[in-house]
């Protein structure tokens, strides 16, 4: 069967099974199991496809169409222009998060700390940008820290970035370290919220990443409470957020004695990131 004719099933098995971007999806995976870029598939689909991948790549569409997400079958996601390993045990990246990073890239720091870091895309990706920088990132999950580590191992960062393992600021208490920054991406979403979410978020991505099985806001009020411990004097703090979120966050850091508070909206308009400045004492 020509390529042409496997993508054309492919999408159609996809967009009768609900999936959003069917077309896109199904491009993704033919591409992968073809093992060409994305952007030159076209030139690959007039030509007969191996037998054996035509069954690799039925199989894809069929999870696919069970919701699996596009990154737990290649096992591999874009983030800030670069190629991150994942898999069920981190949050998937998202474009949205870049927000986070254009924020932090807008001023300078050298030290960095990644609070609860999943793959490590947002700490690699920082210590990758700023070549003087280094940093630690910390994560409840064994099973996360062992995808940030191949990432941070595929970046050569090792020299720059430690991983530990514990809740939060915990791997911290004894080291007496202080940073410039610290960035967050903690888990925002309300229990109630859950049975509302894609089934590729709720049925795919690690539960404990998704929500607090509270009101969303438990990890923001721990780390709004402790950040200043942890930060230098004039240090900043950048949480990524849900949209509807910003005040409450925002009325955290401020109660907790940081400055210069704001909240900052993605490309689409929407609040995605609370930052405040440690007020130098």
């Amino acid at each position: 069967m020509r390529g042409a004719d496997l993508l054309a099933r492919g999408t159609a098995t996809l967009t009768q099974a609900g999936v959003p971007d069917a077309g896109r999806d199904a491009r993704r995976l033919l591409a992968h199991v073809l093992k060409v870029p994305p952007g030159r598939l076209t030139l690959f689909l007039p030509e007969e496809v191996e037998p054996q991948l035509t069954v690799i790549f039925n199989a894809m569409i069929e999870r696919r169409a069970d919701r699996v997400p596009v990154s737990h079958l290649t096992g591999r996601r874009l983030f800030y222009g670069r190629e991150f390993i994942v898999t069920r045990d981190v949050l998937d990246p998202r474009p949205e998060t870049e927000t986070l990073i254009e924020a932090a890239l807008s001023q300078p720091f050298v030290s960095v700390l990644d609070l609860g870091t999943g793959s490590g895309c947002i700490l690699l990706t920082l210590l990758m940008e700023r070549e003087d920088s280094w940093g630690i990132g910390t994560d409840l999950s064994r099973e996360a820290l062992d995808v940030a580590f191949w990432n941070r191992n595929a970046l050569r960062l090792e020299p720059r970035a430690a991983l530990e393992l514990g809740s939060w600021f915990a791997p911290l208490e004894d080291i007496g370290r202080r940073f410039d920054l610290i960035v967050s991406n903690p888990p925002y979403i309300a229990a109630d919220e859950m049975p509302g979410l894609a089934p590729e978020l709720r049925d795919h991505e690690p539960r404990m990443a998704l929500t607090d099985e509270a009101d969303g806001l438990t990890a923001y009020r721990e780390i709004a409470a402790r950040a200043p411990e942890f930060l230098e004097p004039g240090g900043r703090l950048l949480l990524e957020i849900g949209a509807t979120q910003g005040r409450a966050v925002a009325g955290l850091l401020r109660r907790a004695g940081f400055d210069r508070v704001r909240v900052i909206p993605d490309l689409d308009g929407r609040p995605r990131v609370v930052s405040g400045v440690r007020i130098h004492t």
